[in-house]
C-alpha cells in the first residue's frame, strides 16, 4: 500500500474530518460520506464511493500545506459544541427551511411541466422539513439537556445522575438512524437535479433554488458530522466512565 494512502488505511472517516473539517471539501467532492456513514474505514468509504484512494489521500495531504481555516472542532469542550449546534445549525435549519420551501413551491408552479422531476424534489424537502422539525425537538427537549447536565457534574466533579431512558446510547441510535434517512434523502435530490445543476431553461430563481438547497444540505452534513463523530461518541465515553 502506498505511504500516502496507509496513514489514512486504519482510520475512520469521521475521524478524518473531526481532525481536519477542511476534508469534508475533499470528501464531498469525490462523493465520499463522511457524516451519516463516518465511522465506515477509509478505504470502505472511498469504495462505496467507486473514488481512487490515491487521488482522494493526495487531495487530503494537499490539506496540510494550505493554511487551517476551519474550526478545530475537536478541540472544542463538549458542552460548547451542542451550543454551536442548537445556534448555528438548529437555527439555520428553522431559518432556512422554510423560506426554501416557499422557492420550491414557486419554481414547482413555474417549471415543473418541463421539469416534472420537481414534484418529487418538492415532496423531499416538504418530508425533510417536517422530519427535521421533530428531530431537532428530540434532542432539544431530551438528548441535549442530559448532556448539558451531564457535563456540569462532571465539571463539579460529581457523578453524573444516569439516564432516565437506561444509557444515552437509546437515544443517540435513534438521532443517528434518523441522520442516515436524511442522509438517503438529500442523495436523492442530489440525483434528481443532477447533482443540482441548472437546465438550459433555468431561470434565475430556479437556480437560486438548486444553490439554496445544496447550501442547506451542506449545512446538514456538518451537522450530523459534528454529532454523529464527535458530540455522540464523547457522550457516550463519558457516560461509561461515569459508571464505571
Amino acid at each position: 500500500m502506498k505511504q500516502n494512502i496507509s496513514k489514512y488505511a486504519s482510520r475512520t472517516v469521521g475521524e478524518i474530518v473531526a481532525d481536519n473539517y477542511a476534508a469534508a471539501d475533499v470528501f464531498h467532492h469525490f462523493g465520499v460520506d463522511f457524516c451519516c456513514h463516518g465511522a465506515d474505514n477509509y478505504l470502505e468509504a472511498v469504495g462505496k464511493a467507486n473514488a481512487d484512494p490515491e487521488r482522494v489521500a493526495a487531495a487530503l495531504d494537499g490539506l496540510h500545506a494550505q493554511p487551517g481555516t476551519s474550526p478545530d472542532f475537536k478541540q472544542w469542550p463538549t458542552d460548547l459544541l451542542i451550543d454551536y449546534v442548537l445556534k448555528i445549525h438548529h437555527r439555520g435549519i428553522r431559518r432556512d427551511g422554510p423560506e426554501m420551501l416557499s422557492l420550491m413551491h414557486k419554481v414547482e408552479q413555474v417549471h415543473a411541466e418541463n421539469h416534472p422531476e420537481l414534484h418529487e424534489v418538492a415532496r423531499l424537502l416538504e418530508g425533510s422539513l417536517e422530519a427535521l422539525e421533530e428531530h431537532l425537538q428530540k434532542e432539544e427537549q431530551v438528548l441535549f439537556p442530559y448532556m448539558y447536565e451531564m457535563y456540569a457534574a462532571i465539571a463539579r466533579g460529581e457523578r453524573p445522575m444516569p439516564f432516565h431512558c437506561g444509557s444515552i446510547a437509546m437515544p443517540i441510535n435513534v438521532m443517528e438512524a434518523e441522520h442516515d434517512g436524511e442522509g438517503e434523502r438529500y442523495r436523492h435530490i442530489a440525483a434528481l437535479t443532477n447533482n443540482y445543476t441548472a437546465p438550459a431553461d433555468a431561470c434565475a430563481s430556479y437556480r437560486l433554488l438548486l444553490d439554496k438547497i445544496k447550501t442547506f444540505e451542506a449545512n446538514l452534513h456538518e451537522h450530523i458530522h459534528l454529532e454523529n463523530n464527535i458530540i455522540f461518541p464523547d457522550a457516550i465515553a463519558v457516560e461509561a466512565a461515569s459508571v464505571a
